[in-house]
């Protein structure tokens, strides 16, 4: 059975970040503990119903995807047992599939997106500029196509209720310094590249996606966070996919299309969800582990 979790409580643990989905606690030993909740965002608000189960599923397939990618980047997972740091008395039941122990990171300051084909904000700057993060793009190009290569467009990262802007590379240079500007690129486009190609054997366009890095104290680069997830990713079922319309998703671009239709500002709080929302929601979510990861959460 599936659980269902808005917030974590763990007494006596330090909650250092409620996020839009994770809550961290801080060990203390060099080591966090990530909690996936049921929180959904849309459009940077934190919407005030849970869908079940859904942070189980986020938990399990950034955990299939970092064992998939270890050989081309470490990641911030260490194989320490979930049960071992719950305080005295918790239902471990609640965070044994929605929970990791970390290593505890510098988060590099960057919001990492490869982008495949065209559409979100890319499509919107492509439309106004040509470009994409300062990337020149060839004319003519329509909603949803598949670009020539894959992008590298990164973003700020943005707090809780602000909007990431989108920045070019030169700024990240800036910000980073070369070496590490061009190795967090590097990796984004790699680990894109190798998830792109999983995904389409199992009928699956993996449009674009977002990653988080960190550095540790001697300056090792790790993804971390979360990876590969519908709610950092747009996945397309492949036989449903035609350039020049915003394809069906896998992520949760159904709670966004449903959010348009309102008369919602996009600014807290935000609105709640119809149960029929919320149930087709948590569907798309567990078909895209399914068919991905072959992995069931009922």
């Amino acid at each position: 059975m599936s659980t269902t979790l808005l917030h974590a409580d763990l007494p006596g643990l330090n909650l250092i970040h409620r996020g839009k989905v994770r809550d961290v606690f801080d060990l203390g030993d060099g080591h966090l503990l990530m909690v996936a909740t049921d929180r959904l965002s849309a459009f940077d608000v934190v919407l005030p119903d849970p869908i079940p189960g859904k942070g189980e599923m986020l938990c399990q397939i950034s955990n299939f995807w970092f064992d998939k990618t270890a050989h081309i980047i470490a990641n911030h997972l260490t194989g320490i047992d979930v049960a071992s740091v719950l305080p005295a008395g918790v239902d471990t039941t609640l965070y044994a599939k929605r929970a990791v122990v970390t290593k505890k990171l510098t988060p590099v300051p960057v919001e990492c997106i490869a982008r495949g084909y065209l559409i979100g904000s890319g499509w919107k700057d492509y439309q106004r500029t040509g470009a994409v993060s300062g990337i020149a793009l060839p004319p003519g190009l329509q909603l949803a196509q598949q670009l020539p290569e894959p992008i590298f467009t990164p973003s700020t990262k943005a707090a809780v209720g602000d909007h990431d802007e989108n920045i070019d590379f030169a700024t990240v240079i800036d910000m980073l310094g070369r070496e590490r500007a061009e190795q967090i690129r590097t990796a984004t486009l790699a680990i894109y590249a190798f998830a792109r190609d999983y995904a389409a054997q199992r009928g699956i366009i993996l449009a674009d996606t977002k990653f988080e890095f960190g550095t540790d104290a001697d300056g090792k680069l790790y993804v971390m966070d979360e990876m590969l997830t519908p709610d950092s990713s747009r996945y397309w079922p492949a036989e449903q996919y035609a350039v020049g319309i915003s394809p069906p998703s896998y992520d949760k671009q159904f709670v966004r299309d449903y959010l348009e239709t309102l008369d919602w500002d996009k600014t807290p709080p935000g609105p709640h969800l119809p149960a029929e929302v919320i149930a087709k929601t948590r569907a798309k979510y567990a078909e895209a582990l399914e068919r991905l990861a072959g992995l069931r959460i009922d």
